[in-house]
């Protein structure tokens, strides 16, 4: 008993359990490299508010390819200077990378830059609980518009490698599921360096997330573990929704289309820079479940007011141009989600993009993959070589995630499109409808219809003929087998219509009958 009071608590040693570089400090309050999140929101307030007002002073001007390499420096006293307030956070330096191609990329989206430094100065960001596996810090602008992450030292420099193929690639098209980055900043503290990105915020805090998936078309060890099934939204994996939704989620067929485009669009580009491991993140808020559930006002009143800024940033404008034509769901308009269905017929609102890009496939990553395929199928597990992870990707996004709704053709429609078009002879009086020819014939074809005056069948003269190339040939049918026919299609069809070549009986009655036929009709057409 002894010892188990003078020993740490279990519920200690859990606390203080790092995970990467995040930790917990004896407080209770989260610590990113020994340094607290309340100070390191703090550091990046000020800086980014420094650096947003330096950059408005400088004209605008086209970007150069310089201009990637370029990083600025700040340092921030806690008596603070002529240039920075005071302040009690530490002395810390604040380094912005890139910083006139990130303002580029901004205006690119529509952002202002007083609007911008708004949603992430003045108020404190929300520090969300999920860290993942990484270890990395995670936090939402109050106004829900941007995520703020703190990224590895490789990640933070691969993507500024990433930059000026990344700005060709926003030029040439800003519809895509890549993450969208708004700013890459450094603040150095007691020695160490935290490296942070801001990019679009993919799920809205308004809409709540009935489920979550996090998706890479790999089956090995892809199952969400038992500690991350007790959270409120868990974050399922790819084996989780195989057995969940084996009917995948259905879209309209534009929709579809248009995902699977820009799906393909987007690979091919990080393919290009060797680019893997990256995930599909899905969110699904269930319509019709929530109108069961009937959420509070409160929240339905937050997710009326919530409409995020930039431009291109939701799921729905980052597939496909057509935004206003989305059905009655009333939050479609103003949160971006896709309109889909699962295998119930229940209305959902899909929040979908690619996160995890800052994952080159260099040596580490190689011998990774290695070691697991001698333990495991090579070509599931999620590390692999770019171009098969791409592949890969795709396939099981647009395959297994997302189906095409199946169209329901109705009857009249099915027997309008399997026939001809329907013409009116030359004062015949009905109309005659038409069945596509399968052959021609160098010789001009002999083709029937019924004639109501004798009630029989007789052919059609040359000048009935021009323009018809879309009749059958065939010679004249029995007199007795035509009858049973005719009294067949004018019962069912309820008016006189040509046959099908097919259903007319041979001649067997010579040459003759074929002219004296046509004497008697050819006054009659």
């Amino acid at each position: 008993d002894e010892r188990k009071l003078s020993g740490p608590s279990a519920s200690t040693s859990q606390a203080l359990k790092k995970i990467g570089h995040r930790g917990i400090d004896p407080t209770g309050e989260t610590t990113y490299k020994k340094t607290t999140s309340s100070a390191l929101k703090g550091a990046i307030q000020l800086g980014i508010t420094h650096t947003i007002g330096s950059l408005s002073q400088k004209p605008e001007r086209d970007v150069l390819l310089q201009d990637f390499e370029v990083v600025e420096s700040i340092f921030f006293p806690c008596e603070g200077s002529n240039l920075t307030p005071a302040h009690h956070y530490g002395d810390f330096r604040f380094k912005t990378y890139a910083p006139m191609a990130f303002r580029y990329f901004r205006e690119m989206f529509g952002i202002r830059p007083d609007d911008y430094m708004y949603s992430l100065c003045n108020e404190s960001p929300i520090e969300l609980s999920n860290s993942g596996a990484s270890g990395s810090l995670f936090y939402v602008s109050r106004d829900d518009e941007y995520i703020i992450k703190t990224v590895q030292h490789k990640e933070a420099e691969f993507l500024q490698k990433l930059l000026p193929g990344y700005f060709m690639n926003l030029n040439q098209n800003k519809r895509t599921l890549l993450p969208k980055f708004y700013g890459l900043y450094c603040v150095q503290s007691a020695g160490k360096n935290i490296r942070i990105a801001v990019m679009n915020n993919l799920l809205p805090s308004a809409v709540r997330m009935h489920l979550k998936y996090d998706l890479k078309g790999s089956t090995y060890k892809r199952r969400a573990s038992a500690k991350e099934r007790e959270k409120a939204v868990p974050t399922y994996k790819d084996l989780d929704f195989i057995q969940d939704m084996p009917e995948g989620l259905s879209l309209d067929a534009d929709k579809y289309n248009a995902l699977c485009k820009t799906l393909q669009r987007d690979c091919l580009l990080l393919q290009s820079f060797k680019i893997m491991d990256y995930s599909l993140l899905v969110g699904i808020h269930n319509v019709d479940l929530a109108c069961q559930e009937q959420a509070n006002e409160e929240a339905g009143a937050g997710a009326k007011g919530q409409v995020q800024k930039a431009l291109y940033s939701t799921a729905i404008e980052a597939i496909q141009a057509e935004v206003g034509h989305m059905g009655s769901m009333e939050t479609e308009d103003r949160t971006g989600g896709i309109p889909a269905r699962n295998s119930k017929g229940e209305r959902l609102l899909v929040y979908i993009g690619i996160i995890d890009i800052l994952q080159s496939y260099r040596l580490a990553k190689r011998l990774e993959h290695s070691w697991k395929a001698l333990v495991h199928d090579g070509d599931t597990v999620s590390v692999h070589r770019p171009g098969f992870y791409a592949e890969r990707f795709q396939k099981f996004m647009c395959n297994t995630v997302f189906r095409r709704n199946a169209l329901k053709t109705s009857p009249s429609k099915k027997r309008r499109a399997g026939a001809g078009p329907v013409k009116r002879a030359a004062g015949s009086g009905p109309s005659l409808m038409t069945q596509a020819s399968s052959s021609s014939t160098a010789q001009s074809p002999l083709c029937f219809f019924f004639n109501t005056t004798i009630n029989r069948f007789c052919p059609l003269s040359p000048v009935m003929l021009a323009g018809r190339p879309d009749l059958l040939p065939d010679t004249i049918p029995q007199r007795n087998p035509v009858a049973s026919t005719v009294e067949t299609a004018i019962s069912s069809l309820g008016s006189p219509r040509f046959l099908p070549a097919s259903r007319l009986q041979p001649n067997t009655r010579g040459e003759s009958s074929n002219k004296q036929n046509e004497e008697d009709s050819t006054p009659k057409g």
